[in-house]
């Protein structure tokens, strides 16, 4: 009997252990870079940039010296891909004069960036309850819809130049449950890509779930400034 009760017990401790390792070693979601935080810790807080269509990880990653040093930054790919060093996180259409979305692809990107964080967990220690996500353009989309549909997972939203899907707004939670969620929102007055009433429209719904949004607007176009990347670093502090 205790042959048989040790053998089961060793059993299941290997599967325990095999089920570890494949998890700590399975190929991550998203091609990713990172920076140390440059102020040593222990736990500190994680950032996750998320770059517009037609770029790569390495475009909002250029600005990583300019954040706060205390983040461990990681700046993720996109999934789809669009041609050579150009991803997206969905496909969009702008032939109408309105953006149509892939919404099969925007949803998969959505639940492989939730997916990505969980992963990230195994590769790079951080603080769990301090996960911030900040995009440009369509990564400030995906901001949006991975943030408000889980913000038990995510403590903050910083959206550059982006808009709020139509297509997410089912899934968002309720205001009680999106009441600790921090957010900034910055976009350009002269955007003739994703217009400024997006971002208006953003705000004005978010107020409606009960968040008071940081909202700054600046006289550029599609494109994040100097006095934008200065706010975000600011709010992020």
């Amino acid at each position: 009997m205790k042959k048989i009760i040790y053998t089961t017990l060793s059993l299941a401790l290997l599967f325990l252990i095999s089920a570890m390792y494949t998890k700590e070693n399975e190929p991550m979601k998203l091609t990713y870079v990172y920076q140390a935080p440059r102020v040593s810790s222990e736990n500190p807080p994680l950032l996750i940039l998320l770059h517009g269509v037609g770029s790569n990880e390495q475009d909002l990653f250029s600005l990583a010296a300019q954040l706060p040093a205390k983040y461990l930054i990681v700046s993720a790919r996109g999934p789809i891909t669009l041609g050579p060093e150009s991803y997206a996180w969905y496909q969009v259409d702008f032939s109408t004069g309105k953006p149509a979305i892939n919404k099969e692809q925007a949803e998969s990107s959505r639940t492989t960036i939730l997916d990505f964080i969980e992963q990230l967990k195994t590769k790079h220690q951080f603080d769990t309850q301090q996960v911030y996500l900040c995009g440009f353009s369509q990564g400030a989309i995906m901001s949006y819809s991975v943030g408000l549909t889980q913000p038990s997972k995510i403590k903050g939203i910083a959206a550059m130049s982006g808009r709020l899907l139509e297509e997410v707004r089912p899934l968002i939670k309720d205001s009680a449950q999106l009441s600790g969620l921090k957010i900034f929102i910055s976009h350009g007055t002269q955007d003739n890509v994703l217009g400024i009433h997006y971002a208006n429209e953003s705000v004005a719904y978010l107020k409606q779930k009960g968040l008071n949004p940081t909202f700054k607007t600046y006289p550029v176009g599609h494109t994040i400034s100097a006095a934008m990347l200065k706010d975000l670093a600011g709010w992020l502090e």
